[in-house]
């Protein structure tokens, strides 16, 4: 079992996962404890209310080492569910299924906790027409299936990666000797998306002149996102960032800004509350 993401190669992940875990010596507590005819019935259940992803990785962990499993999704990823919910059911062999334990929920945990909190950010701005991102600040490896856990909590992925889009911000800005000398380059030097931060007023017109595609307005407060907005006029997009929070997101997004972009949603969600126990009979 796959999950549908472009270019995340789900077998070399769970078997790089699995190799961490397991070492040398492979899982020496199931290898005593547990016969090796024992079957395992489980059922992995929220603890709370989370938006779930990550389900087809963690039925690639346990299908890894039990290859006969037998696994019934109860929710899709990308559902809401209530504290309490089974999300998850499993029958197979006890060792390997105790074995891929560890990792199947630890990648469920971390992609629900980013979908959660992405959720509630899409919440907050409901009906104001403001699109929410994420950003590159995400774990090195783990990118692909983070930006993916933002999809499912209702985000829109904003560039994958440096090649996808130019960003010019402030450092580049220093270096290049002025915002529109930035952007100039980046129009002569063919790039078809070019995305230019700006945390001034007076830097708009310079930066649209000169070949930008879509502003960033960094650390702006509201009023001063609603006078950037109206001066663009809707010739690029716009896009709010910088220190967004759950508390303030409503009234930025109530600028008319197009865009708030939001690192948090990658780089602070807590971890979602997952267990996997022993079904009742």
């Amino acid at each position: 079992m796959t999950i549908d993401i472009a270019g995340f190669d789900t077998d070399a992940f769970v078997a790089a996962t699995l190799a961490e875990d397991l070492g040398e010596a492979g899982d020496i507590t199931s290898a005593a404890v547990i016969p090796a005819d024992a079957m395992f019935d489980g059922v992995m259940d929220s603890r709370d209310a989370i938006v779930v992803a990550g389900l087809p990785l963690a039925e690639a962990f346990f299908r890894a080492l039990d290859p006969d499993v037998a696994i019934e999704r109860l929710v899709a990823d990308g559902d809401r569910v209530a504290a309490g919910t089974d999300i998850l059911h499993l029958r197979g062999r006890a060792r390997a299924l105790l074995t891929a334990e560890r990792s199947a929920l630890n990648t469920v945990q971390h992609l629900s906790g980013i979908a959660t909190l992405t959720r509630a950010y899409v919440d907050a701005i409901a009906g104001t027409g403001a699109i929410l991102l994420d950003t590159r600040k995400t774990i090195p490896g783990l990118r692909l299936i983070e930006k993916y856990a933002t999809r499912m909590g209702g985000a829109t992925n904003h560039r994958m990666g440096l090649w996808d889009a130019a960003m010019i911000k402030d450092n580049h800005v220093a270096v290049a000797g002025g915002v529109a000398e930035a952007a100039r380059r980046a129009a002569a030097a063919g790039i078809a998306s070019i995305i230019v931060e700006v945390d001034r007023i007076d830097q708009i017109e310079p930066a649209l002149a000169a070949g930008a595609t879509h502003l960033l307005l960094d650390n702006m407060a509201p009023p001063t996102l609603r006078a950037a907005v109206t001066l663009v006029g809707g010739r690029v997009p716009t896009e709010a960032s910088g220190g967004v929070r759950l508390d303030t997101i409503r009234a930025i997004a109530e600028s008319g800004v197009t865009y708030i972009s939001v690192g948090r949603l990658t780089q602070s969600a807590p971890a979602a509350d997952i267990g996997l126990d022993l079904a009742p009979r």
